[in-house]
């Protein structure tokens, strides 16, 4: 990067450290740090709600598994109007009026302070897991800039957004994601723009479309009902459904996002806004990685796209010869590509897609020579497509604006997600059984020392998240483990009135041990896993408390 490109990123990054701090003065209670007394409005929250989501790596790996699988991703987000829809007429009211800090606090009252406290630690355990995997996301694109080993830009990364969300609270977060999610919407406009820009003289926007579409590449819509394919008509619409409802509604970083607005109402239209801008956002975000696969298809792309990985083997005569036919095969390929556009037939799409075939077939030899070579069977380079890409071919200027929207995308999410998890480990836990009746200010403290030791885990697990495949599958895979059988505790709770604590607690237990059994013993995707767990929760839940003869609580209770 450039002088221009340093300035942009650290004038960015030194706001919003300074804004986040200034928020102190707003968080001196418990109420005002961990829920800015209940003052944020709707525009405000739903901003904050969408960036929660958005982090870096939606813009890392899903540009890059929009680069090498095409559009179908976004088959994932079908369920996810339907499901705020059914939140905001159910969950948001019903926690808004329970008064609660916690979206596990209402389990106590509904069963039993035991239930609460296993729900509340899988949430733990599940969004720990995954802020790691959200710090690992913008440590790709540094180790890329920079030539930093991963590990220091994690904790670089981890570190520095931890400090501004230790001192400011739910307010820091909330108010410097508004400004984030501004700084993302502009730097994907203009790098949509400048990759369309460069694309040959002779090849317009159609014509690039054209040649991903003939690979499939534009596909949206899977309709086979088939449980081993990932991404289907019906894993969007029935299991990620599933998913969207228990993280919106029992995950406690969405749930605290619209507990900070003013009323009920301002909270559903919060969670609206949500619901009616992340399709079209998801698309334009995979549409980038499509049109960086159409601009390869006239200009070399690297062989390995990850640098470090590809520096330790490629002085060996083995690389070279892989380098010869990878360089070869992306001749064929391009030739193959002009002869299509210029003579749209039956006969000129099939050579160009068995040249595209070739040219997959020389980059997975040279992929597997990594791996042999470097003794990295999980070696895995999807997530490096779109940073290569930037730092390769952006104008200066542009490379230190797209470097701080990815920056902006991963701090907000990963600021979101520990003060989330310094609010349950505060109240659901500390608060719950080991000190009840301290200060305000008792509490803040303590809040803020917990989002520091969840700031150090989440960049421990970020150490061994960059090579586990495309990050925005690895972060889901890690929530299927545990949403479903949180929504199913959830589902127990609110809507079968039978349902007593023994049985919610043992229900919990079961469902996700039947994740664990369909993961290791089963060919289904993880989509699903949020399906199966709700269902063994709710049918466990049910049955075991039929056994039950004690007195349960009323499932009307609120408060």
């Amino acid at each position: 990067m450039r002088f221009l490109d340093w300035a942009v990123v650290v004038a960015y990054l030194t706001y919003v450290i300074w804004d986040g701090v200034r928020m102190t003065k707003h968080s001196g209670s418990a109420e005002g740090y961990f829920l800015a007394n209940r003052s944020l409005p709707w525009w405000a929250v739903g901003l904050s709600v969408m960036a929660t989501q958005l982090s870096a790596i939606t813009l890392v790996g899903t540009t890059g598994q929009a680069y090498t699988d095409g559009m179908r991703f976004l088959q994932f987000y079908y369920g996810l109007p339907l499901a705020m829809v059914i939140l905001c007429v159910t969950v948001v009211p019903f926690f808004y009026r329970a008064n609660v800090y916690t979206a596990y606090e209402y389990l106590e009252k509904r069963f039993d302070a035991k239930t609460r406290s296993l729900t509340s630690f899988f949430f733990l355990i599940s969004r720990g897991l995954g802020v790691g995997v959200i710090i690992a996301a913008p440590s790709v694109i540094l180790s890329i800039v920079l030539g930093w080993s991963e590990i220091a830009t994690i904790f670089a990364i981890g570190l520095s957004t931890t400090i501004y969300t230790m001192v400011g609270g739910v307010q820091a977060v909330t108010w410097t994601d508004v400004k984030q999610m501004i700084v993302i919407f502009v730097g994907m406009t203009v790098v949509m723009f400048v990759v369309i820009s460069q694309f040959p003289a002779n090849v317009s926007i159609a014509d690039g479309l054209h040649l991903a579409g003939s690979l499939g590449k534009l596909d949206t819509v899977n309709t086979s009902f088939d449980l081993t394919e990932k991404y289907t008509l019906w894993s969007g619409i029935i299991a990620a459904f599933f998913l969207f409802l228990s993280y919106f509604g029992c995950d406690q970083s969405q749930v605290q996002r619209f507990l900070t607005a003013r009323s009920v109402s301002e909270g559903r239209t919060s969670l609206l806004m949500s619901a009616f801008l992340k399709i079209p956002m998801q698309f334009m975000i995979l549409m980038i990685g499509v049109l960086v696969f159409v601009f390869y298809q006239f200009a070399t792309p690297p062989m390995i796209f990850n640098p470090v990985e590809d520096a330790k083997v490629a002085g060996t005569a083995q690389y070279q010869s892989l380098q010869t036919k990878f360089n070869s095969a992306h001749e064929v390929r391009e030739k193959a590509a002009v002869e299509f556009i210029e003579n749209q037939n039956d006969q000129t799409r099939a050579a160009y897609v068995a040249a595209d075939k070739g040219f997959n077939d020389a980059r997975k030899d040279a992929v597997d020579y990594v791996k042999a070579t470097t003794s990295n069977s999980s070696f895995n380079d999807v997530n490096y497509v779109f940073p290569s890409f930037v730092v390769a071919n952006m104008p200066m200027g542009v490379i230190g604006l797209i470097i701080a929207a990815i920056f902006a995308a991963a701090m907000s999410s990963i600021s979101a997600e520990l003060n989330a998890l310094a609010t349950a480990t505060t109240i659901d836990f500390y608060k719950r059984h080991f000190n009840q009746n301290d200060t305000d200010r008792h509490y803040v403290a303590f809040g803020r020392v917990a989002t520091f030791v969840w700031g150090i885990f989440a960049c421990i697990v970020a150490m061994y998240a960059t090579n586990l495949g495309s990050l925005i599958e690895v972060v889901n895979k890690f929530g299927s483990f545990f949403y479903g059988s949180l929504l199913g505790v959830f589902v127990l709770a609110i809507g079968v009135k039978r349902a007593k604590a023994r049985g919610a607690f043992f229900g919990l237990l079961f469902g996700i041990a039947s994740v664990w059994v369909a993961s290791n013993y089963t060919k289904i995707e993880f989509l699903w896993f949020n399906v199966v767990g709700c269902l063994v929760t709710v049918i466990a839940g049910y049955l075991i408390s039929l056994t039950d003869s004690s007195a349960g609580k009323d499932a009307a209770v609120e408060a």
